[in-house]
């Protein structure tokens, strides 16, 4: 079931359900341990709701909450105050819920080098806890992103096209892909919310349009587009910008930081979340739209295991609908995935579209 944005009756707005998730997303997710210190990051655009239900499941637990609460950054990715980045570089779990995140700075290194094992949800409200996490079969999600990564992983040339005018071509050449949205149950790694997939290509194979449709963050003033913004890529690096005024929007942002790594393709991510059925203008979220494709650029962190650069800042683009060939195979087209093995999982999944049984 889907809620509408902003149908919040009261302060108790979901709380029975919100209370469930949020200790699922502690105990069950997060693997969070008697005695474990729990570090939660907040901004002044967080969902208190979320904060507080996060800080009593973790003391429910037994661990050691902590609440670290600022004002909102109107740069995201940018190093925090040090007592804020002090707090997370000795974190055993840190779930980041601030909607200027400050991930890859480098209090956020230092906290992946401690061992902490990290979780970004920037901008999650209790709408996006209870869809996205409550109410999702975690362990199905998790079965559906080992198999789209075990394609992706099997093959080499790597083809994206959709009807928005993208076609991005590129080789994989043995590069491994990250599945972010798995249980937490190692140290020293930064986990995303279930439903995402993530790698590189060899950023040099990297060539050809890539139309963001949906949404792009930042610039933390964009969110959900109302129109395209068209890249041309070259051997990985976006060398034109095309578009109306937020192409214009986008383009001058990326020129502000006099950085050239800010116009290098950092990343390639798989969406599927089936909790996520169209796009709320809050990127984590937004990324995950059951079927999408989400694009990097900017900063490419240690974890996608690329060529690896830092960048004064990254951005992510979304493209809703896109068609996905693997060595000439389409597994995905038009945003529904097409391949049998991934079509039965979606089956059992219960997503819709994919509900006849074989």
């Amino acid at each position: 079931m889907e809620y509408p944005i902003g149908v919040e009756m009261s302060a108790g707005y979901l709380a029975y359900e919100v209370s469930r998730a949020a200790y699922k997303l502690v105990k069950d997710v997060m693997l969070v341990q008697p005695g474990e210190n729990v570090v939660i990051t907040g901004d002044t655009s967080t969902d208190k709701r979320v904060t507080e239900a996060l800080m009593s499941a973790a003391y429910t637990v037994g661990a050691n909450p902590m609440l670290a609460y600022v004002p909102t950054n109107e740069n995201a990715y940018a190093e925090p105050i040090a007592p804020l980045g002090n707090a997370v570089a000795a974190a055993d779990v840190w779930i980041e819920l601030s909607y200027a995140s400050i991930m890859l700075c480098e209090s956020w290194r230092k906290a992946i080098d401690f061992g902490c094992r990290y979780l970004n949800l920037t901008g999650m409200d209790v709408t996006m806890l209870v869809n996205c996490i409550g109410r999702v079969d975690v362990e199905k999600v998790v079965e559906l992103g080992e198999a789209l990564k075990a394609k992706l992983e099997a093959g080499n040339e790597i083809v994206i096209k959709d009807k928005n005018g993208t076609c991005l071509t590129a080789r994989n050449e043995g590069r491994k892909v990250r599945h972010s949205g798995q249980l937490a149950s190692f140290k020293g790694y930064p986990f995303m919310m279930c439903g995402q997939i993530s790698w590189c290509p060899v950023e040099e194979t990297i060539n050809g349009k890539l139309v963001f449709d949906t949404a792009v963050f930042p610039p933390t003033d964009m969110g959900i587009l109302s129109e395209p913004i068209e890249l041309t890529l070259e051997q990985g690096r976006v060398t034109k910008i095309e578009g109306g005024r937020e192409a214009e929007r986008f383009s001058a942002w990326l020129h502000s930081f006099h950085d050239p790594n800010m116009f290098r393709l950092a990343h390639y991510s798989l969406g599927f979340n089936p909790g996520v059925t169209k796009a709320t203008g809050r990127i984590v979220e937004d990324e995950r739209v059951f079927g999408c494709m989400e694009f990097g650029i900017g900063s490419q962190g240690k974890m996608i295991r690329g060529s690896y650069w830092t960048a004064a800042s990254h951005t992510d683009g979304v493209v809703a609908k896109p068609t996905i060939m693997i060595d000439g195979t389409v597994i995905e087209a038009d945003g529904k995935y097409v391949d049998p093995e991934l079509v039965e999982i979606c089956r059992q999944m219960g997503v819709a579209g994919y509900n006849a049984a074989p």
